[in-house]
């Protein structure tokens, strides 16, 4: 199975479970909350290296 692209951005592993959790419901709202997460966990995440 390969990772998500948006590991490339996410890169703790709290951050990458909660990507795959957010990412497994279905819905309007839960989609606009998985984008929103990855914005801010991205943005949090800038100044972290890589874990791959």
């Amino acid at each position: 199975m390969s990772s998500p692209q948006a590991f490339r951005w996410i890169k703790t592993e709290c951050g990458r479970t909660k990507y795959v959790e957010l990412a497994s419901r279905s819905g309007v709202a839960a989609k606009l909350r998985l984008g929103w997460f990855v914005l801010i966990a991205a943005a949090r995440d800038l100044s972290i290296s890589n874990q791959d």
